[in-house]
């Protein structure tokens, strides 16, 4: 937790409440562009949010705002301790780092948003990845992650992926078009998440590598 107790962690509480407005702003953008086009065509806003919450990027932005908000406030709670877990804020930057990544290696030349969607898309994508990146390098204590940690943090989008193959199986519509099965086929849709698995596994390593190297430097100036 950020204690204000010098002008240093009085900037970092700033900032971290700034990083959590921000990454709400976002979602709430999103959510609201998704809900106000299923209100113009008539359609089930029920389903809108659901089709809201089937996105990767949404449910890691909701746990990185999550993340911020819990580091912001100083209200005790079972969430909050466990939010704050270096293994659980590390398993999220992770997380948000594939995010950011793969939006700009796999789908930002696929559209071109415009005016509020823009918005939304830039601070999901962009900057909110960056923001955790630099919350997790200067807020979150470091030294304690092990490799067995990476063990934990697949779970969640292996189980994310389980969870899209099976409501794009009984929807036939898939969140992402590199998991869809209707236009790829199983076999290439299982490669490209080998990839995708591959690469977060990557920066598991990279992140758990940092976070030796930043503990060991501060026990030295410590």
């Amino acid at each position: 937790m950020v204690k204000p107790s010098t002008p240093d962690a009085v900037a970092r509480r700033r900032f971290v409440a700034v990083a959590a407005v921000l990454g709400w702003a976002g979602l709430s953008i999103q959510l609201y562009l998704i809900l106000y086009s299923r209100w113009s065509l008539e359609a089930s806003l029920l389903g809108g949010l659901l089709s809201f919450f089937s996105y990767f990027t949404v449910l890691t932005n909701t746990l990185v705002a999550t993340v911020l908000t819990c580091e912001w406030t100083s209200r005790e709670s079972a969430a909050r301790r466990w939010f704050l877990q270096p293994w659980v804020s590390s398993g999220i930057a992770v997380s948000i780092a594939v995010v950011g990544l793969a939006y700009s290696l796999l789908l930002r030349h696929l559209w071109h948003p415009e005016g509020w969607q823009f918005l939304a898309d830039e601070l999901m994508h962009d900057v909110m990845p960056l923001l955790f990146l630099v919350y997790w390098w200067c807020c979150v204590p470091k030294g304690t992650l092990r490799v067995g940690h990476i063990g934990r943090w697949v779970i969640y989008p292996l189980v994310y992926f389980a969870y899209s193959l099976l409501r794009g199986h009984e929807l036939a519509v898939y969140p992402y078009p590199f998991i869809d099965v209707d236009k790829l086929g199983y076999p290439q849709v299982f490669v490209n998440a080998a990839g995708l698995l591959a690469g977060f596994v990557l920066i598991s390593l990279l992140v758990i590598g940092l976070d030796r190297w930043l503990g060991r430097r501060a026990k030295v100036s410590g």
